[in-house]
């Protein structure tokens, strides 16, 4: 916890990273710079065909790697008089066959204590001076161009611990009309990272490269194609990444295992299972409606079932069934969802039960049937 933190190397190359190889410092002074500035999120492709944009489109990372169909999009788009900047170590190889250009490596590894210089082709922005990295171990430059329609723009030199030039000059920044637009290609990324602009007066090369864009007209820095753009994987991203948030999740898991632990020790009486009285009332009933049914006392099962079926109203309707004409005909049928026909119906039928001395099996599964349809169309109302 004490000790110095290891410095990130990763070459990010986002906007948001202030680590030596993430290009914060470069997002916050062309914030400065420009007069619009917004940052692409999603593929070009998709972008380009959401938004309606012009100005210059922005991509620099370690590689960048366009499909054919977003990079036949990007070229259609600059052609229209926009501008197409792209920095990379390792670029899309149509785009290259497209300029009828090419790239090569050139390394390091025999002599580690080389650097790489570089500087820029226009004698008014160059004043002789070169800028200094001395963080890699390979570097790409152009061995082919079109020497009709390209324009150097920054060449790149090694130098020997003795600062003596090793190799002839290469070209690293090249400029190609397309269209009615530009594209500037540069296998120098890393002109954009924070390590690279914070070292004086390395930040006059970097300001220099802007100076071939238009800064009046919207720019718009790619955010897909980084390294280190932010991805979230899991839920507890936020916790395992903050330091102090992940050891207290552990310790919460730990105290949760002790306690486990210490307290499945406890021993606790069973505590029997009491089960309630089974309620036989309608076991009860069923018992005497059958008796009744058997016998064939249909009167005086249809007079109870009439009985229980004007209290279901009082209880739940909330209507006096002390008269029944038309008034409460209607109210009822309103208040029950049924129709003024069904309602009338029913009860012309329990008038005629009751009028009479005896009734036969039909007429009581007729009342039956029709008390039973009436409940089911106020089940709606009833379940509230």
């Amino acid at each position: 916890m004490t000790k110095p933190k290891e410095i990130n190397w990763f070459p990010s190359f986002a906007t948001h990273h202030k680590i030596p190889f993430g290009s914060f410092v470069f997002n916050e002074q062309l914030e400065r710079l420009s007069n619009e500035l917004v940052r692409a999120e999603r593929p070009p492709f998709e972008y380009l065909n959401d938004n309606d944009i012009s100005g210059t489109y922005l991509f620099y990372n370690g590689e960048v790697q366009f499909g054919k169909p977003e990079l036949e999009r990007l070229l259609e788009w600059t052609s229209k008089g926009n501008t197409l900047v792209v920095s990379s170590m390792v670029f899309e190889q149509k785009l290259l066959d497209t300029l009828n250009l090419k790239t090569r490596s050139i390394s390091n590894f025999d002599h580690f204590t080389d650097t790489y210089q570089v500087q820029l082709a226009n004698p008014n922005l160059n004043n002789g001076i070169t800028y200094k990295f001395d963080r890699p171990t390979t570097f790409y430059h152009f061995n082919k161009i079109d020497t009709l329609n390209t324009k150097v723009l920054g060449f790149i030199d090694k130098y020997d611990e003795e600062n003596t030039k090793i190799n002839d000059s290469l070209i690293n920044v090249v400029s190609q009309p397309f269209g009615k637009g530009n594209i500037i290609l540069s296998t120098f990324p890393q002109s954009f990272t924070n390590y690279f602009i914070l070292q004086s007066p390395n930040q006059d090369y970097t300001a220099a490269l802007l100076s071939y864009i238009d800064l009046d007209k919207p720019i718009y820095i790619d955010a897909h194609y980084k390294s280190g753009k932010k991805i979230y994987t899991s839920p507890m991203y936020l916790f395992l990444n903050t330091k102090s948030l992940k050891w207290a999740y552990y310790i919460v898991l730990i105290g949760v295992l002790i306690y486990i632990i210490f307290e499945g020790k406890r021993k606790q009486r069973a505590i029997p299972i009491v089960r309630p009285h089974r309620n036989q009332t309608l076991d009860f009933t069923r018992t005497i409606s059958n008796m009744y049914y058997e016998k064939g006392k249909h009167l005086d099962i249809a007079q109870h079932k009439i009985q229980y079926f004007l209290e279901y109203i009082r209880d739940n309707m909330h209507l006096s069934t002390a008269e029944i004409n038309d008034t409460f005909i209607k109210n009822l049928a309103a208040r029950s969802n049924n129709s003024i026909e069904e309602t009338r119906s029913l009860f012309e039928l329990i008038k005629n039960i009751n009028n009479s001395t005896n009734i036969n099996q039909t007429q009581l599964e007729r009342l039956n049937t029709l008390i039973e349809q009436f409940k089911s169309n106020n089940q709606w109302k009833t379940k509230a």
